[in-house]
């Protein structure tokens, strides 16, 4: 039988050891790859298995609303998991670290500090797709914008400035690592923008009627969380990896 290390690398490109005394999840490339991942398929899990569960096609105001609804537990795991990872994720130097904690601690507080009610945004609580129903509170709502906000734009400033950096003079970089860069500026620059596209909307500097009837909240997250994980993927040499 093929060792558990030779097909998870060849199949899954993630990195086992079976030392008795370590646990598996201990290089930082394995994480990366299950970072992102799990930013690719969150919104994908999110809206599928709703649609299973209730016959609900339409998308919900945010990701984040996905909390109040019969796929809650898809939604808190998958958040707490990339929170958790981010937390003990080293990078090459302290700064990268730095960033992730915070970044791990912001996304944990997404989770402790749920949105605004979707009943604010579906009057009707008795939909089969409801869970959870909270009342408003100004704070926690407060608490959870500003944590989701600066849990992205962590992430896009780790892929403008961390991701982006090389050991090798910028002349001998090798093609792949140019590709990379740019997909790494490419994917920091549209996260932030999706950010400020929501920040327009939230200080009324773009139409209401035209922002919620298009739900640009929550595509701008899609798009936000579909390039982080790209990103990720990228970083772990899943996608765009040097030539041997």
């Amino acid at each position: 039988m093929e060792p558990n290390n030779e097909w998870l690398k060849r199949n899954l490109g993630l990195e086992y050891h079976a030392d008795e005394d370590n646990i598996w999840l201990q290089k930082g490339i394995t994480l990366r790859r299950l970072i992102g991942i799990l930013g690719i398929m969150l919104p994908v899990f999110l809206w599928f298995f709703l649609w299973v569960s209730t016959n609900r096609v339409e998308e919900l105001e945010s990701i984040s609303h996905y909390y109040y609804t019969r796929v809650d537990s898809i939604f808190i795991i998958t958040i707490s998991l990339l929170a958790i990872f981010l937390i003990i994720y080293k990078g090459p130097a302290l700064v990268d670290f730095y960033l992730s904690l915070v970044a791990g601690i912001c996304a944990l507080l997404v989770v402790l500090f749920p949105t605004s009610p979707l009943s604010d945004h579906i009057p009707d609580v008795n939909m089969s797709f409801f869970n959870t129903v909270l009342s408003d509170n100004p704070t926690r709502i407060m608490v959870h914008y500003y944590s989701a906000g600066i849990f992205i734009l962590l992430l896009a400033t780790m892929l403008l400035f961390l991701f982006t950096k090389s050991d090798k003079p910028k002349a001998t970089r090798g093609t792949m690592k140019i590709m990379r860069n740019r997909l790494y500026r490419v994917c920091g620059i549209g996260m932030i923008a999706a950010v400020l596209v929501m920040g327009l909307r939230g200080f009324g500097w773009i139409d209401a009627e035209f922002y919620d009837a298009r739900n640009l909240t929550f595509w701008m997250e899609v798009v936000a969380v579909e390039l982080f994980g790209i990103s990720w993927l990228i970083k772990g040499e899943t996608l765009l990896k040097d030539k041997t």
